[in-house]
């Protein structure tokens, strides 16, 4: 197994570039958060395609959208995370596609509030996506090059803490600065609600934002060198395909356990994923929160989460991420419980937040679990493997949140949809042999097993 150095050696961490790093976690809640989760995509179907002709509603065009562009990540994902990991252009590779980020993310800005302009926000969103899923490989696999062995589970918490703060600092900047108010204008900023330029305003923001606070992770962060005799060498479609085969092959053989965890986490991310994609839907419709009260509670999940990545990015590097995600998804399917019964907005408020408290040592722990028991020189094909298998399961969440809304009559019966994918991706994730990460916390080693 051919191998070269992370960039920074042992566990001597460079504070400097773990910072740099987590900061791009920092500006890409731009993305999640404005684009994906509360604003534009919400601007998308309730004001560009409130008018639109004909039987399917802007909000299904969404979905088959986004549908497609995950298609197309479980595609590409795998590949590209290789090509990187052999060629020795991790960074750059990142840098590309950041930079495509926020040029897309800028021309969300010319998506009018005319149902014409739906199907350009479609493709912005669609193309954004699959930019950003694939962003994510090169960057979870720089994880091993600014952080030690012991260190992975407290820095990986630490970025996705950085992330959840971004969101809440963006999404404040965003309410009083381009939203909050009444009359022809909005916000500090008075800017004119005509044509929607308010909160067509915003995407610019998120542009700016995400370029600004990426830019440290490209001067502070360490390209790894190629693969010995893979620099340069240009790998066709169908060879890549075919070397991935033969690897997937090979993990079954040798790694079985990591590939075990893949396909587990690829069902309780996509129910964690559901969490935040229908909070909002259920806050709404089920226990009366205004679309003020949403933002609120946006800003309020995002602390929660924030506080329950860095707290569980702690305990990761003392009793395992394996353990940290397991006790996070048993807490989720306890707390669902309540708010599958409960109603009023206090009840919201309470489980709601202990929601996201669990969702983000459970988004964090997995990333470090995985960066563990990858071996050296294989991050990249292992986080894109990561994206894949994600992506291959993200219909589940939505298909059964509508399933049982169906079923139930009520949109939280969807809970209950959510509860399901959760709780496979546990029983999965309990027949995984914990004795591989357990070496690790004990020898603080990357190394293969004999």
């Amino acid at each position: 197994m051919t191998t070269h150095a992370t960039g920074i050696p042992g566990e001597a961490q460079n504070r400097k570039a773990v910072w740099a790093w987590g900061m791009w976690d920092w500006g890409s809640a731009a993305f999640n958060a404005v684009i994906i989760t509360f604003v534009f995509n919400k601007y998308l179907v309730e004001v560009v395609g409130r008018d639109l002709p004909g039987p399917v509603s802007a909000s299904s065009w969404l979905g088959w959208a986004l549908g497609a562009s995950g298609l197309c990540i479980a595609i590409v994902a795998p590949l590209t995370g290789r090509q990187t990991d052999n060629h020795g252009n991790r960074k750059r590779s990142l840098f590309i596609l950041t930079f495509a980020i926020v040029v897309i993310t800028a021309a969300m800005f010319f998506v009018k509030d005319q149902y014409q302009y739906l199907w350009l926000g479609l493709l912005l969103v669609a193309v954004g996506s699959v930019l950003f899923e694939l962003s994510q490989v090169p960057y979870f696999a720089m994880l091993s090059q600014v952080a030690g062995p012991k260190q992975v589970g407290k820095v990986s918490g630490f970025g996705w803490a950085l992330g959840y703060v971004g969101g809440i600092a963006l999404l404040l900047l965003c309410l009083f600065g381009f939203i909050q108010g009444d009359g022809d204008t909005r916000g500090l900023l008075n800017l004119p609600t005509e044509d929607s330029i308010n909160i067509r305003a915003i995407t610019l923001l998120a542009a700016a934002w995400f370029g600004v606070f990426a830019l440290p992770l490209f001067i502070f962060v360490p390209e790894i060198p190629p693969v010995q005799g893979e620099a340069g060498k240009k790998t066709s479609i169908p060879d890549a395909y075919r070397e991935l085969w033969a690897e997937l092959k090979t993990m079954w053989a040798q790694d079985r356990e990591t590939l075990k965890f893949l396909i587990a986490s690829a069902f309780y991310r996509d129910g964690l994923s559901g969490v935040f994609t229908f909070g909002a839907i259920i806050a709404g419709t089920v226990f009366g929160l205004s679309p003020a009260d949403v933002i609120y509670f946006g800003v309020a999940a995002n602390i929660a989460a924030a506080l329950g990545a860095f707290a569980g990015g702690w305990l990761d590097d003392r009793i395992g991420s394996r353990r940290v995600v397991m006790g996070s998804l048993v807490a989720l399917l306890l707390v669902a419980i309540p708010i599958f019964f409960g109603s009023g907005k206090l009840v919201f408020w309470i489980f709601g937040l202990m929601l996201c408290l669990f969702v983000g040592p459970a988004q964090s722990a997995s990333r470090s679990y995985l960066s563990r028991v990858t071996h050296s020189g294989h991050e990249g094909q292992n986080f894109g493997l990561y994206a894949m298998t994600g992506r291959a399961v993200s219909f589940m969440a939505p298909t059964l949140f509508g399933m049982f809304v169906f079923i139930g009559g009520g949109d939280n019966w969807g809970i209950l949809g959510i509860m399901v994918v959760l709780a496979i991706g546990l029983v999965l994730l309990l027949r995984i042999d914990p004795s591989a990460e357990d070496h690790l916390q004990r020898n603080g080693s990357l190394e293969p097993l004999s």
